[in-house]
């Protein structure tokens, strides 16, 4: 790229700074802690409560077992004595239980496994009373490591209940065992949560840079350095956003040069004539005794240079009106009527020439679009098939419908177009042969309008050899979906 007379300046990146509160760093790393605060207060809170449950199940189905053997095996005395329990509870052996207690009716203590309760004292117990009312019992609690169980069940004779049996169970064991998962939960928690907290800080570090690597490029691409590029490894969104970006300013920078070539092209194409136009007419001036005939010439030069002039200006302003997107008819067009008043038009200048026109037209070759769009397509390319065609030459017209396409081909028999100058003849003022474009009066946009107009249609153009020497153009339109009728 040609040196720029202007200075670039860095963009300054601390302008539209984001808003205190609203980084997406901050963001994520806020969001993924209340997430890993989440996990961990269900990790902490669901395996204890689900342990506790389990272990109140168990303890409720052992100790209304054995209470209800204990309660079955006093069942079947009349009375309820000290010394009859004393004998049942013999023949039962020794529980793992903490404390078995066994009363009357009256909630008297009969019998007490810790001896903390004599016989005759009253076992001032909700159990016990809850028991004696006929209602098995059972209750545990999970308190300092420790869990308290209990149970009561009353016993029965015929329908009527003669003692109430209590059982109390004091299980450290098992609280420890919670206590001990508990405390491994935490300092599994404590690992995971700073773990989570350093990783969450590393992606939301390494993606914020990333996006700040982006928005830095963007900036300075706002700037208008467009041969700027970006870096991002991956194979991440990021990292295709990157790509695209690149992408980007790879098409800007080329759209940037073909309109910087072009402002130049126009400056000069339109320089020429002027400079034409001024020295002819600044030798009239100066020549105090030109003879007529000269002056005519002069004055005839000027004219065509005007004439030149005038072309190059309404092309310009053909290609800005399509550059700026103008809006396209879609007019039933009936190309085999367009075909024949541009031979009409052209006949005359075919006629001087020498050259020979061959038509091949089917009927009913319909395009919607603008009518004097497809006129000046077909124009340029005759005109240009005419303008470089050798002496005595022949240009052939071929219009037909293939499918769902209408196609509009030109053939001219001249010396044709070199391979490696055939992408290149339809950029704006490219010629081929110079010095013979400006000979004919060829501005170089003729077909750039061309290939314009067929892409606003919806169709494409392409260029190629004809054999047995020359060019054919081709312009490919799609048809329309229904039918028109014809006029």
């Amino acid at each position: 790229m040609a040196a720029q007379s202007h200075q670039f300046h860095q963009p300054d990146l601390f302008q539209d700074q984001v808003a205190p509160g609203h980084s997406l760093q901050l963001k994520f790393a806020v969001s993924s802690m209340v997430i890993i605060a989440l996990v961990l207060l269900i990790l902490n809170t669901y395996p204890l409560i689900a342990s506790q449950e389990l272990v109140f199940k168990t303890k409720q189905t052992a100790l209304q077992n054995e209470a209800s053997v204990v309660s079955g095996n006093l069942s079947g005395l009349e009375t309820l004595t000290s010394e009859r329990v004393d004998r049942i509870m013999e023949v039962l052996g020794e529980s793992n239980l903490d404390r078995v207690l066994v009363t009357d009716p009256e909630g008297m203590v009969l019998y007490d496994s810790t001896g903390e309760a004599e016989p005759g004292q009253y076992a001032l117990l909700q159990e016990v009373v809850l028991a004696l009312e006929g209602n098995d019992v059972f209750q545990s609690t999970f308190q300092s490591s420790v869990f308290r169980s209990s149970a009561a069940s009353p016993i029965v004779y015929r329908n009527s209940t003669i003692g109430a049996v209590y059982l109390y169970e004091y299980d450290s064991e098992q609280g420890l065992l919670l206590t001990g998962l508990q405390n491994n939960l935490v300092r599994i928690s404590a690992v995971v949560c700073v773990l989570s907290l350093l990783t969450s800080i590393l992606l939301s570090v390494s993606m914020t840079s990333r996006l700040n690597s982006l928005l830095s490029a963007i900036r300075i691409l706002r700037e208008g350095e467009y041969s700027h590029r970006i870096s991002i490894e991956g194979k991440d969104e990021l990292a295709v956003l990157a790509g695209e970006f690149n992408r980007l300013t790879q098409r800007l920078e080329e759209t940037d040069q073909v309109q910087r070539r072009f402002i130049s092209d126009a400056s000069h194409e339109l320089k020429t004539p002027l400079a034409g136009i001024q020295l002819l007419s600044d030798s009239i001036l100066q020549s105090e005794e030109m003879d007529p005939e000269t002056m005519r010439d002069f004055v005839s030069d000027i004219g065509k240079e005007a004439a030149r002039l005038n072309r190059i200006t309404e092309h310009l302003l053909a290609l800005s009106r399509m550059d700026n997107g103008r809006v396209v008819l879609h007019e039933p067009v009936r190309l085999e009527k367009t075909v024949e008043d541009v031979l009409r038009m052209l006949e005359p200048l075919a006629d001087s020439r020498g050259i020979t026109f061959e038509v091949e037209v089917q009927e009913n070759c319909i395009v919607l679009g603008g009518e004097d769009d497809l006129y000046q397509v077909l124009f340029n390319l005759v005109e240009n098939a005419i303008k470089y065609n050798l002496p005595a030459g022949l240009v052939r017209i071929i219009l037909g419908k293939e499918e769902s396409r209408v196609f509009l081909r030109v053939e001219d028999t001249g010396i044709g177009i070199p391979e490696s100058e055939r992408e290149k003849i339809f950029d704006r003022f490219y010629r081929v042969d110079k010095a013979r474009s400006r000979e004919a009066g060829g501005t170089g946009l003729g077909l750039s309008i061309v290939r314009d107009t067929v892409h606003l249609h919806g169709g494409w153009i392409g260029v190629g050899p004809r054999a047995g020497g020359g060019t054919w153009f081709q312009a490919t339109f799609p048809a329309p979906e229904r039918e028109v009728p014809a006029e």
